[in-house]
């Protein structure tokens, strides 16, 4: 019995770090577990950079067609979050936006993205701008991989829209959270 459960648990060792090496996987070089000043918001009371960071992501599902990536604040005083970034139409031969690509007159993203409005009412990259002394607030960014090329919106499209079309799309996605706070002066 003890050499079945010995082999047994090399087995489960040995798929674990064979399949799990493969799953849908989303990372940053430049932003960690906390937002900077180079990632806040430059307006709302905030001064940072307003840069969005780099993003890589690898293991997309086979069937990948396009995709999307979002930046939500779910502890902002609204009652429904705060949508800071909304990007869509990535071709899905493209593993990465550069540092910055959220700018929307950098022109760093794939041709074809589309960079909608955020609860800013801008388009492109908004940056965390939690009010001061609300505490920490987390920043949550994903990558949907979609089963679709283009999902038929423009950049005039809200983010609840564009989140029901990515609801519908998605086969796969993956996020990150970062966390930032703002202190009273």
């Amino acid at each position: 019995m003890k050499t079945s459960n010995f082999t047994l648990a090399i087995i489960i060792a040995f798929t674990s770090s064979i399949f799990g090496q493969n799953t849908f996987t989303l990372s940053s070089t430049n932003l960690g577990g906390e937002a900077t000043i180079k990632e806040e918001f430059n307006g709302f009371g905030c001064t940072g950079k307003n840069q969005s960071p780099q993003l890589s992501w690898k293991n997309a599902p086979k069937e990948t067609k396009s995709f999307a990536i979002t930046m939500y604040d779910p502890d902002a005083p609204t009652g429904s979050g705060w949508w800071h970034w909304v990007v869509f139409d990535i071709p899905s031969n493209i593993n990465e936006l550069v540092s910055n690509a959220g700018n929307t007159e950098s022109k760093l993203t794939p041709d074809g993205t589309i960079q909608s409005i955020t609860d800013y009412g801008t388009n492109g990259y908004g940056g965390p701008c939690p009010p001061e002394g609300h505490g920490l607030h987390q920043y949550i960014i994903t990558v949907y991989a979609l089963k679709t090329d283009s999902l038929g919106l423009n950049e005039n499209t809200n983010p609840a829209v564009v989140g029901y079309y990515l609801w519908n799309n998605t086969l796969a996605k993956a996020s990150i959270v970062a966390y930032y706070q703002r202190n009273r002066k």
